[in-house]
């Protein structure tokens, strides 16, 4: 699945790449060049995807403004609760309608 990383990488790789990033970015002329250099280390696909995680590792720390993971997480389950209410919802609904269909037909 392009472009989802959750499920290609496991959650230790990416700690990993933050922290190699953390520990060897003096050692490069650039954070970019550090980046690089761990993607290539770890085989992770691009450096931007190393980069997406040491950004996110920042905010989930406090360092940057943005998203927590812990956020991310809270509105994609409200989301899919909201979906699955909204499609009991609608269940009811022709239930209901039905049935009172039902009731007001004449009985034989």
């Amino acid at each position: 699945m392009p472009g989802d990383t959750h499920k290609r990488y496991p959650p230790e790789l990416k700690e990993r790449a933050v922290r190699m990033v953390a520990e060897n970015v003096g050692e490069h002329e650039s954070e970019w060049a550090a980046m690089t250099r761990v993607a290539e280390l770890l085989g992770v696909g691009t450096p931007e995807t190393v980069r997406k995680w040491v950004r996110q590792a920042q905010v989930d720390a406090g360092a940057r403004p943005g998203v927590t993971s812990e956020e991310s997480a809270e509105v994609r389950r409200l989301k899919r609760e909201n979906a699955e209410l909204k499609r009991a919802n609608s269940i009811l609904k022709a239930a209901a309608a039905f049935f009172g269909a039902e009731l007001d037909r004449p009985s034989r």
